[in-house]
């Protein structure tokens, strides 16, 4: 691997009585790094000690905060998984490739009879020239590995990753000297191993010593429920532990750009799901041997920045179709004045809900303000503090802010001071005192629309069937055309955008094709050709 590219001069200077000289020290730092992306669901930052705490310790996140920038300010674009790491994968706002509803790829099991009839599952369609941050990595010569869940609205292509396995790691690739990108995704803190892990894992905090956020009754059932799931964040603080540990038995610590982070924010009642930011607000600790460690910002970063980010660190330059911008790397773009997130389809139950956040202020409009905000999802039954709060909202025994969630509507719109008020309790969009504010946040939310677009105001199964061209299927991929002359193999494919992958065994791994290659008379040649969202179509040939 080059290492010469990026030479970073850092001066200490020591300020004694003898006034000694500034000390220099060097950093050669390589020119396409390796970068190792932890992933963690259903979380917000406060449970982590760096940024609070709240009851559970977490010592080896804490020692690796110590080395990272903690960001203050980032943000996913739903308070859910799958349009959340949809937009992670494309750099590009789920509402504007229409792949915002929860989810598209299957219906959930605990409502099917709760779904609009005609309703089917479908795989997204990405426009036309719009390829995943794994491609791009792919097509530069990285090493590109996820272990394990993807969830990104479609079908991932056979090509996107080198490995996407509970197997997948840096440690499988053939030359140690290939770069790589990997992702680790524990899902150990995720809303159902609330309900999964109890009863199986004895408790790490005792659940008098928690946290109970001001949204929920301060009870034996709460703080059990909350006990149970800081739990959780102690035993992912292991897991995270584990792989900085390989990290370092790799000798490839020193050198590794880090990001931690979760793919949105808390999974209990009245925080997964919603615009809140504890809904959407999730820790981000980035560790690199250029950043001070220790130290924090309060930059504004949304989910769609983290795409362009990964380019623009590996030297990549970030496409058009990235509608993000990098916040580290030599395609480092000003800092971000807003940042925005989306609540449509839960399941079976519909809403649609916009909002943008300049960091402090929040704007929230509701499109559908006769729906409350509570869902019916029935997967969250599960949870015992959800039954617990239905139960305690029907004798009455909530208070105001607590009870709002079950409220029979909503306002048309929203705006909070989240810095003097975290929890988003005090509406002040009727105080003329902040109407200014208001009237900025509102025409931010609109101006984002015009410029990206928002599918959440069309009927789903008709923006499916316009994905679709019309019909009541998904479309075909074109299989590939494969000529073979004077020893090299050209392939194409007349889909557009469709991605063109090949191998000449079945036990070796799909290479993307990027331009003729050198094969033999004789050869086996296996060829996939997918446009994402349409079905895929594989060949097999003998050259000749």
């Amino acid at each position: 691997m080059k290492n010469l590219a990026f030479t970073f001069l850092i001066l200490f200077v020591i300020f004694s009585c003898q006034n000694k000289e500034p000390q220099i020290q060097e950093i050669v730092y390589p020119e396409r790094p390796n970068i190792v992306w932890i992933v963690v669901e259903d979380m917000s930052p406060e449970h982590l000690e760096s940024y609070g705490g709240t009851g559970g310790k977490t010592p080896n996140l804490n020692a690796l905060a110590a080395e990272s920038l903690q960001y203050q300010n980032a943000f996913s674009t739903a308070g859910v998984c799958a349009p959340s790491r949809a937009a992670l994968i494309t750099g590009a706002y789920q509402t504007s490739i229409g792949a915002h509803h929860m989810r598209t790829t299957g219906m959930s099991a605990n409502a099917l009879d709760a779904y609009p009839p005609g309703f089917k599952s479908y795989n997204v369609v990405l426009p036309e020239g719009m390829w995943p941050y794994p491609v791009h990595l792919r097509m530069a010569g990285y090493y590109v590995t996820n272990n394990v869940k993807e969830d990104y609205q479609f079908r991932s292509p056979v090509m996107m990753w080198d490995e996407s396995s509970r197997n997948a790691h840096w440690r499988n690739r053939p030359d140690k000297n290939q770069p790589f990108f990997s992702i680790f995704n524990f899902m150990t803190t995720h809303e159902s191993q609330v309900w999964v892990r109890e009863g199986q894992d004895s408790l790490l905090v005792n659940p008098k010593d928690v946290t109970v956020p001001p949204v929920y009754p301060d009870d034996s059932l709460t703080r059990r429920t909350l006990a149970r799931f800081i739990t959780n964040v102690m035993r992912m603080d292991q897991q995270v532990g584990e792989v900085i540990a390989q990290l370092k038995e790799d000798g490839l610590y020193e050198n590794t750009i880090i990001f931690f982070y979760s793919d949105h924010g808390d999974g209990m009642p009245y925080f997964k799901r919603e615009l809140y930011d504890r809904g959407l607000k999730v820790p981000l600790l980035v560790k690199a041997p250029w950043l001070e460690g220790g130290t924090k910002t309060d930059e504004l970063v949304s989910f769609v920045d983290f795409g362009p980010t990964v380019l623009s660190l590996s030297g990549v330059q970030i496409p058009e179709s990235m509608q993000g911008q990098a916040f580290l790397g030599a395609q480092k773009a000003e800092p971000r004045k807003y940042v925005y997130a989306a609540r449509d389809r839960m399941d079976s139950e519909y809403d649609r809900v916009r909002a943008v956040s300049d960091g402090r202020f929040k704007y929230i409009r509701n499109y559908m303000p006769e729906k409350p905000n509570y869902q019916n999802i029935q997967y969250r039954l599960n949870n015992p503090l959800m039954v617990h709060l239905l139960d305690l909202n029907e004798k009455g025994l909530l208070n105001e802010n607590q009870a709002r969630w079950f409220a029979q509507s909503k306002p048309e719109e929203e705006l909070y001071d989240t810095q003097s008020d975290p929890w988003e309790f005090t509406n002040l969009a009727g105080n003329p005192d902040y109407a200014e504010k208001l009237a900025e946040l509102r025409k931010a939310h609109e101006d984002w629309v015009v410029e990206y677009g928002d599918k959440g105001a069309l009927n789903e199964m008709e923006m499916v069937k316009a994905m679709w061209n019309g019909g009541d299927n998904p479309p075909v991929t074109a299989e590939a055309d494969v000529e073979f002359e004077n020893g090299m193999v050209t392939l194409s494919c007349s889909t557009p955008s469709a991605l063109i992958g090949w191998r000449k065994s079945s036990f070796e791994s799909w290479k993307i094709y990027t331009g003729p290659f050198e094969a033999m008379a004789g050869d086996s040649l296996y060829v996939n050709t997918h446009r994402i969202g349409y079905v895929a179509a594989e060949v097999a040939v003998k050259l000749e």
